[in-house]
């Protein structure tokens, strides 16, 4: 009888996520472990490619989040230990993480994407970079950690962006705020999954507590809108997808503004190239809408590992 697959678990790491990645991780291992794998789990640290050397696995299982872990990063240093890893390749990783990149890219695939200027921190804070009201982001951060809204009113932009503690890199996406609905669709490799509709709780938008805590949102799926609009959601998923030159599993983010005056206008936000995986993720509900359990959904994951993503 051949012997399980040795799964490093990576998750932990040093960036503003490595709470996000130890919920994500820890129900990983645990689904791989009923699944048959033979798991360990390894808390990211600056001595990883040491500790992978040292344990030899069959397959790195990514469940980092933020610089380092999906910016392309540790995707580089398991293609020089030859390890195979889940999720997008370097190349990708880097690409999808740059919101500015990968706005380019999106939209030179035909993907509606919104109008956005990147400039320093300091100089969006001097004056509205663009007319309110638009939301200010770091362009290179996940989990909607340094998401600023400026409303219609604002008399100036965020003063936030002014702190010297400020722990999200110097570079802003300045983008045109889209009101309307928050809708969501994950990829396994090159096939669309189903569309959900996120409804914060309690919260002005899809923030880092209505994404993480308990009760933060409702997630609708299926999505409750038109079957034109749901197919759409799905073709411009897996369109961005492979634009960005992604594997594995993604999920792409979006806006829907229905309202007259909105012209029904749908509008690509971002691709997540390491979506979360905790108890309240998008990902593992819209799998399970699929038919595919979390077991099934990670072990999935294990087998399309790779290297040369």
């Amino acid at each position: 009888m051949a012997e399980p697959k040795h799964v490093a678990v990576l998750m932990g790491g040093w960036s503003a996520e490595r709470p996000v990645s130890l919920k994500t991780g820890e129900p990983c291992a645990a689904a791989l472990e009923r699944a048959g794998y033979r798991v360990t789990r390894v808390d990211v640290q600056r001595d990883i490619g040491r500790v992978l050397e040292e344990l030899k696995p069959d397959v790195a299982f990514n469940a980092l989040h933020g610089p380092f872990g999906e910016d392309g990063c540790i995707q580089g240093l398991l293609e020089i230990l030859g390890i195979p890893y889940t999720h997008s390749g370097v190349a990708a990783s880097a690409l999808a993480m740059d919101k500015a990149k990968a706005k380019a890219v999106m939209k030179a695939a035909g993907i509606p994407v919104v109008e956005h200027k990147v400039l320093h921190r300091l100089e969006a804070a001097k004056a509205h970079a663009l007319p309110p009201p638009y939301v200010a982001k770091p362009v290179s951060e996940g989990s909607s950690f340094g998401v600023l809204i400026v409303g219609e009113d604002a008399e100036h932009p965020p003063q936030e962006l002014y702190r010297d503690d400020w722990p999200y890199g110097d570079m802003v996406m300045v983008e045109r705020y889209v009101p309307g609905r928050e809708l969501t669709c994950a990829v396994m490799e090159n096939v669309a999954l189903g569309v959900t509709e996120v409804m914060p709780i309690g919260h002005g938008f899809y923030d880092y507590e209505a994404k993480y805590a308990p009760g933060g949102s409702q997630h609708i799926l299926p999505a409750e809108i038109s079957p034109f609009v749901y197919q759409e959601v799905q073709k411009l998923t897996l369109k961005a997808h492979q634009a960005l030159g992604c594997r594995g599993v993604t999920r792409a983010d979006f806006r829907f503004d229905e309202q007259p005056t909105g012209g029904g206008e749908l509008i690509c936000l971002e691709v997540n190239t390491q979506p979360g995986m905790t108890e309240t993720s998008l990902v593992p509900e819209i799998a399970a809408h699929a038919g595919h359990s979390f077991e099934e959904l990670v072990s999935w994951m294990v087998e399309n590992a790779s290297c040369g993503r």
